[in-house]
């Protein structure tokens, strides 16, 4: 099954952050701060503002200072659009856009926030537990964990990385 597109409520997400952008400015956004989360090359951007152009979901606006400069504006459908995706539920499918999510929600009051912190929340104490349940099932006796110190190790850093991101998630919930 195709992964769903992401790259197009990346789009709508900075126009909607940033008001009216060229493609380079897009490029240079991505480079300097969504690298961290989420990458892209010019020749799959290009493409998608044509697509999304044609889909409604942004629009050129004419740059009376530079001509040769092609900018772009959310629309009220992309507008939606974006709401929407921001919306979708996080999953042990989505969790990766997590962190994407919550990138483009500006005001600490949107309910989007909290949902998405909430969701996120309960997807990674079900992480936890399922860590620590493995630990203990494999490593009860001192013996196992002698055994199979590498495999220990890779599951207690584990446990304690979805532990640190959980305690993080519940700090922000209101």
């Amino acid at each position: 099954m195709p992964r769903p597109r992401v790259l197009p409520y990346i789009v709508l997400g900075l126009l909607n952050k940033n008001g009216v952008m060229s493609g380079k400015d897009m490029i240079a956004e991505f480079k300097n701060e969504i690298s961290e989360f989420w990458t892209v090359s010019h020749s799959q951007l290009y493409p998608e503002l044509q697509r999304m152009t044609d889909e409604g979901q942004i629009e050129v606006v004419d740059d009376e200072q530079n001509r040769k400069v092609i900018n772009y504006a959310i629309t009220p459908k992309g507008q939606t659009d974006l709401r929407e995706w921001l919306a979708t539920p996080i999953t042990a499918k989505n969790d990766e856009l997590t962190s994407l999510k919550m990138y483009f929600i500006a005001d600490r009051h949107d309910p989007l926030l909290q949902q998405i912190l909430k969701q996120a929340a309960d997807l990674h104490e079900q992480k936890v537990a399922h860590l620590k349940q493995r630990q203990k099932l494999l490593f009860e006796e001192p013996s196992a964990i002698e055994e199979n110190y590498g495999h220990y190790l890779i599951l207690s850093r584990a446990v304690e990385r979805e532990a640190s991101h959980l305690a993080w998630l519940k700090k922000h919930i209101e």
